[in-house]
């Protein structure tokens, strides 16, 4: 088995997520060393680093079982995810503005974080039964109420950018299962026509985030601060960078949430362009084996699985990347495999272990 495992390997995504995981361990120590105690100047790195071995400890234990015994349990995650997250709104404790994480001893976690990975199981569990039958609103607006229940209950948090994920997900999904393209025409017309209307439901920051997005200079020093701040980190930074440790945005603290939100302006600030080019070529490779991954998918299951997860991990890039450089609105989400967080942390490497799966079992073999 293990021959035939080694044999099946996607090694380009193993090497592109374990260069990820590397690079950030050594942009996470640069942007925090300076800003704690000397005894704990590398906590986060050690912490951050214990949690990747332990997580690919675990995702490789997992390449033993077959993905397929996921849909058995899809009915099941979807109530355990629901459950996590109304626990949120009971036991939860708000850090930033929002009430997101729930202590489990010494750990902060996120239930959002696990419920995209969760949305995306249980969804492709409902959707393989209804591949090439999306075809009417009668068809289609189930689907919706599925994803909808646990996307409300993200936004009450509230967490705009995680909810934003999961109609992500949820639009790759169900253009995958052949949802008739006029039906998804219309499902897009009647979003944008519905934005003047979701406008008064946003928050007075998040109305603000959107404000400072098309203007940051309306609040330099109080909401449009992080994005002034991290565009100057970026472009300073030029061709080569000024060097691992020698980034003055992050080192200096004018950049906010340098290891985790906008820990791309640290390796744009530190590493330059090439450096960026060289991030954004690993993630490049990442998508371009899930897109591969869920076309050679030996069952309809694999394949929405596949696309799902891809879909999550390149919106998250997108959005987060787009996010440090000024031309997308500031919205929380990390950047996957590099922002420190053991919550996005583990919910990445596992989508990474499912991608894997089922490149392993994309034929009739027998494990």
């Amino acid at each position: 088995m293990t021959k035939r495992l080694l044999k099946r390997t996607d090694f380009l995504l193993l090497f592109s997520t374990l260069a990820i995981l590397v690079i950030s361990l050594f942009i996470i120590g640069s942007a925090t060393h300076i800003n704690t105690p000397s005894e704990q100047r590398y906590w986060y790195v050690e912490r951050q680093g214990i949690f990747a071995v332990v997580n690919i400890a675990f995702a490789f234990f997992l390449m033993n079982f077959d993905y397929k015994m996921l849909q058995r349990y899809g009915t099941k995650l979807y109530v355990f995810n629901l459950i996590l997250l109304l626990a949120v709104m009971v036991l939860g404790h708000s850090a930033l503005g929002a009430q997101r994480w729930i202590m489990i001893g010494p750990i902060s976690i996120q239930p959002s974080e696990f419920s995209k990975l969760i949305m995306i199981i249980s969804l492709a569990g409902v959707l393989e039964h209804k591949v090439g039958k999306i075809n009417s609103l009668q068809d289609l607006l189930p689907v919706a109420a599925y994803v909808g229940l646990p996307f409300l209950l993200v936004l009450k948090q509230p967490d705009l950018g995680t909810s934003l994920v999961f109609m992500a997900i949820f639009l790759g999904m169900i253009f995958t299962a052949g949802i008739n393209l006029r039906l998804l025409a219309g499902f897009f017309a009647a979003g944008i026509a519905a934005m003047p209307i979701l406008w008064h439901f946003l928050k007075d920051y998040q109305k603000m985030r959107i404000t400072v997005f098309l203007d940051p200079n309306v609040d330099p020093l109080g909401s449009g601060y992080h994005i002034i701040q991290s565009k100057i980190a970026i472009g300073s930074g030029m061709l080569f960078g000024k060097g691992l440790f020698g980034g003055t945005q992050s080192q200096l603290n004018f950049l906010p949430e340098n290891h985790t939100d906008f820990i791309f302006a640290v390796v744009g600030e530190e590493t330059g362009f090439i450096g960026c080019a060289v991030l954004l070529l690993l993630y490049l490779m990442i998508l371009w084996r899930g897109t591969v991954i869920a076309r050679d998918a030996s069952d309809a299951f694999g394949r929405l699985l596949a696309v799902g997860i891809t879909c999550m991990l390149g919106f998250h890039v997108l959005v987060n990347v787009g996010m440090t450089m000024g031309i997308m609105p500031v919205t929380g989400i990390p950047l996957p495999l590099m922002s420190y967080g053991v919550s996005s942390l583990t919910t990445n490497l596992l989508s990474i272990a499912i991608l894997m799966n089922i490149q392993l079992r994309k034929s009739k073999l027998q494990f």
